[in-house]
């Protein structure tokens, strides 16, 4: 591994760890077993470094959403974002539970920003290609209640029963079923 991709790598777990404030590039540094004057030869400022350490998971989802933005909505279409979500959720777990639990108070950080913008855009999509409240608030309880799945297990610690596989596919599965298309009925009081 490069210095580049261990730096991002402690960095991102420590971050993720500790919160982006209570991070000092003192510590990464320390953890990475380097002065701080060498984490500086790589990265200019800590903004910097957050921004390499989430930079592959936001390219991946911008080009995930830019992908689901030209499809026609077809069923197969929400099928492959579904499961190239799903992947990006285990594959980038720090990153998500940074996003759901950091964001807020990470608003004016120019990569939380774009992370920001990208979930609008997903939104912005799944608003367009829907036709009641109820589709669109499943939408948000599917794709936000597994990303909080995801971003939980790490907060807590928690390590699944399941192997990566059987989550992968009951997250799918779940996810899948929350976005499929229903006939709306009118609820009666």
């Amino acid at each position: 591994m490069s210095s580049h991709e261990e730096l991002r790598t402690i960095a991102l777990a420590e971050f993720a760890r500790a919160g982006y404030g209570a991070t000092s590039l003192q510590r990464i540094a320390e953890l990475a077993g380097l002065s701080k004057s060498s984490v500086l030869y790589h990265y200019a400022s800590k903004e910097a470094l957050l921004e390499a350490a989430i930079a592959p998971a936001l390219e991946r989802f911008d080009g995930m959403v830019s992908k689901l933005e030209v499809s026609d909505a077809s069923t197969r279409d929400r099928e492959v974002f579904i499961e190239d979500f799903v992947d990006l959720l285990l594959e980038h777990t720090l990153e998500v539970h940074m996003f759901i639990n950091q964001g807020p108070s990470l608003e004016d950080v120019p990569v939380f920003d774009r992370a920001n913008a990208l979930a609008v855009r997903v939104g912005a999509y799944f608003a367009s290609t829907t036709h009641s409240a109820l589709e669109r608030m499943r939408f948000g309880v599917a794709l936000g209640g597994a990303a909080y799945l995801m971003a939980s297990q790490h907060q807590y610690q928690v390590q699944p029963a399941e192997t990566d596989d059987e989550t992968r596919a009951a997250l799918i599965t779940i996810v899948t079923e929350l976005l499929a298309p229903v006939p709306v009925r009118p609820i009666t009081a």
